[in-house]
């Protein structure tokens, strides 16, 4: 059986040394942040940042921090059972790969690294999902993983260059999900 993404790809946390400059996704919005502020948001702790390299190229990457989201913002079949305080979650704040490297599984790659930093957080600290604002060109790859659209007033928020639909992964499903698949 052929792996999901290239062979040799390895994920591992953006370092210094790092060359971001010639990164392209085609979202010039997601290129400049991993261009111009995805290093010092790392060093200066604000998100953990994580490459896919293969063969010592930067071929995607994701960007993600804690946060948190209250039950009445979860789509309603997940509300019954939280408190109707802030609730923990882990942000997906960025995920794109480049151009020439897309469809070869290398962003579920980053995502499926993400959903376990998830797991960590909330073995630590808690943590009841996954958050993201997915471009509306991406919300239906998001919702094949099972992320639900979060209920707003207007289904979308508007944040940088264009709205985004914002998207929430229960942590049990990410338990599910991630044991479903280190038993293949």
């Amino acid at each position: 059986m052929r792996p999901l993404f290239p062979q040799g790809t390895i994920v591992r946390n953006l370092e210094a040394a790092d060359d971001r400059r010639a990164f392209s996704c085609g979202h010039p919005d997601l290129d400049r942040y991993f261009r111009d502020y995805a290093g010092q948001h790392s060093r200066r702790g604000l998100s953990r940042v994580q490459v896919a390299v293969l063969n010592g190229e930067i071929v995607g990457y994701a960007a993600s921090a804690p946060g948190h989201i209250t039950s009445s913002e979860l789509p309603s079949d997940l509300r019954r059972r939280l408190p109707h305080y802030p609730l923990p979650i882990l942000r997906l704040a960025r995920l794109a790969v480049a151009e020439e490297h897309q469809h070869r599984g290398i962003g579920s790659l980053l995502l499926a690294t993400v959903l376990q930093q998830a797991l960590g957080l909330r073995d630590q600290y808690g943590c009841v999902g996954v958050v993201i604002d997915a471009k509306a060109e991406a919300v239906g790859y998001y919702a094949t993983f099972g992320f639900q659209v979060v209920p707003t007033e207007s289904g979308q928020i508007q944040g940088g260059a264009a709205p985004t639909t914002q998207m929430f992964l229960p942590i049990g499903t990410i338990e599910t999900a991630l044991r479903h698949d280190s038993d293949k």
